[in-house]
């Protein structure tokens, strides 16, 4: 039985480090002007400053899982943090781009340590029929992050500097440490295995490649031959993962783990329904400032009726599942969530302020709902042992889907606003509410993933139910 302190800190530890991390992955965004007139640098030529932090998750969030079996979650989780509150200062004190984009680099390395471990510990800690409410807790950051990220980082550059931007993380990450020391478990792997140098190398090649692709897609200095050939190389590094996964003892990510039904169901269906979801922080936005012509701080204000909603929902998610079951709720959250999306593109200036603030707390309440149940079914059957290594591959995916989603939106934009300047902002706001049409339509078919779900999937969790489940294969 675990310790009862332990239980009640361990979320707040988790959660208050994927908050830095995911608040780190958008706050930069709205700084770049004031970043590029303090470095006396283009603002484009920051983008680096932007993709490097991606990049260095996508590269480094397969490693956590063998480093946290190796090494104990305490020790990586600990290390994790104390590298993302160095590499914070050293972005802040940052003198020139190329010295900015290493700390970037080294930050997106502590954040790919700390979302994959800090999940795994909830998982070891947490017995199945505790785990739906403790996930609930640990995804609101995740959640809101991203969301409040534009604004706060909006905020800071308006009243301080950029350089505050990145020292915001020093008092969170000093109170995690604190926390961590006092009550983060120490899990270790049952089997000592050896690291897959050869996969980390094909994979981590493939997925940053894949990703950078995906952060400069759209960019005029890259034209549409290098950008195929680039991606069919990424493409080709991935595949070439998969054959060696399969002829290997000890790989990276252990691909045999898709055979367990829910956990396949729940990973994939998430990245598709997620490419639907994922364009909305960059698309929403756009559509207040240019549509409705708001200020960028009024812009930001209207994202947080989302994160509200989102934190409200942890309240009900538990019971909704308890009585529907993860089949239904995922069937019909999804379409509702396409719904929503859709009903974005009858915003236009007229559009009551209070209308578009009760579209964002639906929003808001069906995202939460949806990751809720998607990151919690997908350890519903997943053994003990196996916990680490399918963490690493939720995570790794997810990380993906989010750099995919974001894509996925900026160019169904981009394709519908066509050759027009984005000075007008007519046909902006046209081109937007077609790119939400189309993500709504693109949601809703998502949840033809989710009908491959079985009655009583996921009752072990919401339910408390440990009776055996039917085949997971």
């Amino acid at each position: 039985m675990h310790n009862p302190t332990i239980k009640r800190y361990l979320p707040w530890v988790v959660a208050a480090a994927l908050f830095m991390e995911q608040l780190d992955s958008t706050i930069v965004n709205t700084a770049v002007p004031a970043m590029a007139a303090s470095l006396h640098v283009a603002p484009l030529s920051l983008k680096a400053v932007v993709t490097s932090y991606i990049l260095s998750l996508a590269v480094f969030i397969p490693v956590s899982g063998w480093m946290a079996d190796r090494f104990g979650t305490r020790r990586v989780f600990g290390g994790a943090v104390t590298v993302f509150i160095l590499s914070s200062i050293l972005c802040g004190l940052a003198v020139n781009v190329p010295m900015l984009v290493a700390a970037r680099i080294l930050q997106g390395i502590g954040a790919a340590m700390m979302m994959p471990v800090g999940r795994l510990a909830i998982i070891r800690t947490f017995p199945k029929t505790e785990l739906l409410t403790a996930m609930n807790f640990v995804i609101i950051p995740a959640l809101i992050g991203p969301l409040l990220g534009p604004t706060v980082g909006g905020l800071i550059v308006h009243w301080l500097s950029w350089r505050e931007i990145f020292f915001v993380n020093v008092p969170v990450g000093l109170l995690a440490l604190l926390l961590i020391h006092r009550h983060m478990p120490d899990y270790r792997g049952e089997v000592r295995r050896p690291l897959d140098i050869v996969g980390l190398v094909l994979f981590g090649s493939g997925t940053a490649l894949l990703s950078w692709l995906l952060e400069i897609f759209g960019e005029h200095h890259l034209d549409a031959t290098s950008a195929a050939i680039l991606l069919l190389l990424s493409i080709s590094l991935l595949a070439a993962y998969v054959l060696h996964a399969r002829q290997t003892a000890y790989p990276l990510l252990h691909l045999a783990l898709f055979r367990i039904r829910t956990f396949r169901i729940s990973v994939t269906g998430g990245f598709i329904t997620r490419l639907g979801v994922g364009g909305l922080p960059f698309l929403l936005p756009l559509l207040y400032q240019l549509g409705l012509g708001m200020p960028a701080w009024q812009s930001g204000l209207l994202m947080m009726p989302t994160a509200i909603a989102a934190m409200a929902m942890k309240l009900i998610a538990a019971p909704l599942l308890r009585h529907y079951g993860y089949r239904k709720v995922l069937i019909v959250n999804t379409v509702l969530i396409g719904i929503t999306i859709g009903l974005f593109s009858l915003v236009v200036p007229s559009t009551p302020i209070m209308l578009i603030v009760l579209l964002g707390l639906a929003l808001g309440l069906f995202n939460s709902l949806q990751f809720s149940s998607m990151n919690s079914m997908a350890y519903a059957d997943v053994e003990t042992s196996d916990s680490s290594m399918a963490s690493t591959i939720a995570s790794t995916l997810q990380q993906i889907s989010m750099s995919f989603g974001l894509a996925c939106g900026s160019l169904i934009a981009a394709w519908y606003l066509g050759n027009l300047p984005q000075t007008d902002h007519v046909a902006v706001t046209s081109a937007l509410h077609h790119a939400f049409m189309t993500l709504a339509g693109l949601t809703i078919l998502s949840s033809l993933s989710f009908w491959t779900l079985r009655s009583r999937d996921g009752d072990n969790m919401s339910k408390g139910s440990l009776l055996p489940a039917e085949s997971n294969t």
